[in-house]
């Protein structure tokens, strides 16, 4: 059978109506890291507009994890509060309710994008920033101090985790994805050009992936046996002149991960270095790599789902990657900021209009 766009995706018990994901985007509009009436209106509209899955953004798991002092949170039951609201919205449009479970490391303490995006030092309102290594992220000279993270800091943030999952979980998130991508924390723990350990988390490939897979069995270990963990990788450092993580690693992690109790692997890529070169750009740039992996955990004999992000806008394109079997779903985080209600639109122009619905408060906008 051919799977579509729109065909149902069944994780461990819970089915997403369909293969289109709202990809989790910062806002960095959280005041305290609270949960305001902006991402009840963001994060419930893209359900309103069909996706199958919507993904509250990068949430941390501790104060210093944020990469701004605006970023969303989820170290406090009052955070977890603010947050209950959205899931139960997403969930009463029909969309599965996610959160992504993050921890900035050595990119932390910065201001805004659009306030420069510049290190804050912790006189001015910033904090300390921990990571794998004292190697503090390449800035142009204008580098934060970065402290190493010793054992017991490790065991704390693991347990931290493991504690934002539990919160997300009695907030009514169904999904919880732990991120390990674009540079942060997780990120740097595997790899090379941040992480020069000499202990058991650095060195080895086992060494430098032993936190992801302590973390994502942490957080396994507190979501519901029917309910589904992610975890979102970078495929590739994209840097060739030292040595990197790379998708030949990415896609030996892969089947680990599933081990550990992930249920799907969003694949990104990039974020560690500045001094990455990314080749291309252009639509599904990603995607080779999400196949990479996941047809080496197909001959692992694992069967976790992978998903694809980046540089997919149409219709046609995304309808392709499912079913020519390249991928398992599709995540989308631009292209759903220009239009909220892609799903829907999509639904219609492949002829796929009984697989979502339309809000009845809009059907008098359906064309018959």
């Amino acid at each position: 059978m051919v799977e579509t766009l729109f065909s149902p995706l069944p994780l461990r018990g819970t089915e997403l109506p369909n293969r289109v994901m709202v990809s989790p985007m910062c806002q960095y509009s959280s005041p305290d890291g609270l949960a305001t009436d902006w991402h009840l209106v963001h994060l419930g509209s893209r359900a309103v507009g069909g996706a199958g899955l919507v993904m509250a953004e990068a949430t941390a798991v501790t104060p210093g994890g944020r990469i701004t002092p605006h970023d969303l949170g989820i170290w406090s039951d009052e955070h977890a509060d603010a947050l209950a609201p959205v899931a139960d919205f997403v969930r009463s449009q029909g969309s599965v309710p996610a959160i992504q479970l993050a921890h900035a490391g050595r990119k932390a303490s910065t201001r805004r994008p659009w306030d420069g995006g510049d290190p804050i030092p912790p006189g001015e309102g910033g904090w300390e920033v921990l990571a794998p290594s004292a190697k503090p992220y390449p800035r142009d000279g204008d580098e934060q101090p970065t402290r190493k993270l010793d054992r017991g800091a490790i065991e704390d943030l693991v347990a931290e985790f493991a504690d934002a999952a539990e919160r997300a979980r009695d907030a009514g998130f169904e999904v919880a994805e732990v991120h390990a991508a674009h540079g942060y924390l997780l990120h740097e723990f595997l790899s090379p050009v941040a992480n020069d350990r000499t202990d058991e988390y650095g060195g080895s490939f086992g060494n430098r992936t032993r936190l992801l897979r302590e973390v994502t069995g942490a957080v396994r270990s507190v979501w519901p046996d029917d309910k589904p963990v992610f975890v979102r990788i970078s495929a590739t450092d994209w840097i060739d002149e030292e040595p990197s993580w790379d998708v030949e690693q990415s896609a030996r992690l892969a089947p680990l991960l599933a081990e550990a109790g992930a249920d799907l692997i969003d694949v990104s890529s990039g974020g560690v270095s500045p001094a990455q070169r990314v080749p291309y750009a252009g639509p599904n740039y990603q995607l080779p790599y999400a196949e990479t992996i996941r047809e080496h955990a197909r001959e692992m004999g694992s069967d976790v789902a992978v998903g694809t992000v980046g540089g997919v806008t149409d219709p046609q394109q995304a309808q392709a990657v499912v079913a020519n079997d390249r991928a398992d779903a599709v995540l989308m985080a631009r292209e759903f900021l220009r239009s909220p209600y892609w799903p829907l639109h999509a639904a219609e122009e492949l002829g796929e209009t009984d697989r979502v619905e339309w809000p009845v408060q809009y059907r008098r906008a359906v064309s018959n």
